[in-house]
């Protein structure tokens, strides 16, 4: 076959050829960049990826999807006495080591914006230390604190990677929490509250004291300590750390000693006793006692909504700030072990131990049961991660 010159093609052509010839490589284009939060093999949604990890007494933890209603078995864990989360990573308290499995959901937070993410459930190991433990974590450290007052320090990277890599480690108080909190950790230990920096070492102490510390929770206006009179907000402002103690009202109610609420809410829900709840406004900076009757649980929807309480009876109703009953729905049998109440942006989940079944509750509509979960065994424990 004969090969035709550029001369004898047509002039378009012999342009074409030649600007073909003519151009520079062109350099390739660099990715877009990743999304905030993002992990290696997940994938960003535009809703909220929500999975509760439900485990009995006897061992077995189940994983079950909120979007699919999909039920995986997880490998069991025996002995297991609790189950606590960060709001990605499920923390499972053995007999003598916590078990951390990643549930593959989980929500970055910008305040004006957040990012959904879903991935792989993935079981990462176990880590020997003194439980339960308490769980808490920011963007870059992981603090599991044991039933001794010993903390692992986690590195939240290799974490989110799938590897177990510990970073340091610091002492609290038996039964107390170290939280990481503004590029620093804090612990109680003998009534102070120490600022650590992430190998341990202290920076800075809040000169307002914590007797008896117990309870713990992490809002958008700072960390709250639990005190023997009152709340200590832990709050920092350009590197600065400062605390401020809300104080109970007067009346002699039972003290608070363990803090629930919908995560990141500034409203906080604590038991006051057997007969009663109390109600923390980080707003208002105040405390509020509902005397509830006998109750087992109780979790706050948060600013402006309503304080959820179980009572004994198996009644769950829902009160005003002011302390108002509003509602009520028999959602368990009496006299059945505690449940516990786990609340998000539109729902609360409620365990029937006895009965293996955990029920979802539209609390904006009069306590109704929405959807229910039968998963058999004992359904002790639950958390809900994604959020």
């Amino acid at each position: 076959m004969k090969h035709r010159s550029l001369k004898a093609l047509p002039l378009g052509l012999v342009a074409l050829a030649a600007s073909a010839c003519s151009q520079p490589p062109q350099a390739p284009q660099a990715p877009p960049p990743a999304p905030h939060g993002y992990v290696e093999g997940a994938e960003e949604t535009a809703e909220v990826q929500s999975r509760l990890v439900v485990a009995d007494d006897g061992g077995a933890v189940r994983m079950l999807d909120l979007l699919t209603e999909e039920v995986r078995a997880l490998e069991p864990v025996p002995g297991i006495r609790d189950v606590t989360t960060d709001g990605r990573f499920a923390y499972l308290s053995g007999a003598d080591s916590v078990r951390i499995v990643d549930s593959g959901a989980w929500t970055v937070d910008h305040g004006d914006h957040a990012h959904h993410y879903r991935a792989e459930t993935r079981e990462l190991g176990e880590l020997p230390i003194a439980t339960p433990v308490h769980a808490h974590s920011d963007k870059a450290v992981v603090a599991l604190s044991g039933s001794d007052g010993e903390t692992a320090l986690l590195d939240k990277e290799a974490l989110d990677d799938g590897q177990i890599e510990r970073t340091g480690r610091v002492r609290v108080m038996p039964g107390t929490a170290a939280v990481p909190y503004e590029q620093r950790v804090l612990a109680v230990d003998h009534g102070v509250v120490r600022v650590l920096d992430r190998d341990g070492t202290e920076t800075a102490r809040i000169t307002e004291p914590c007797n008896e510390p117990a309870g713990t929770a992490v809002t958008r206006r700072g960390v709250v300590f639990g005190c023997t009179d009152g709340a200590l907000l832990v709050s920092a402002d350009d590197g600065q750390f400062h605390g401020e103690k809300i104080a109970y009202p007067a009346g002699g109610q039972p003290r608070a000693t363990e803090f629930h609420q919908r995560p990141g809410s500034d409203t906080l829900a604590a038991l006051a006793g057997t007969d009663g709840a109390w109600l923390l406004d980080l707003s208002e900076r105040s405390f509020r006692h509902v005397p509830t009757g006998p109750v087992a649980a109780v979790n706050a929807v948060g600013a402006g909504g309503s304080l959820l309480a179980v009572g004994t009876d198996g009644i769950v109703r829902a009160y005003r700030e002011d302390g108002t009953e509003i509602a009520r729905n028999q959602v368990i049998a009496p006299g059945g072990p505690p449940p516990s109440i786990r609340i998000d942006t539109s729902r609360a989940y409620v365990n029937d131990v006895t009965a293996g079944t955990v029920h979802e509750i539209d609390y904006n509509d009069g306590l109704r049961i929405a959807r229910s979960f039968r998963l058999g065994g004992r359904a002790s424990h639950v958390v809900e991660t994604g959020r």
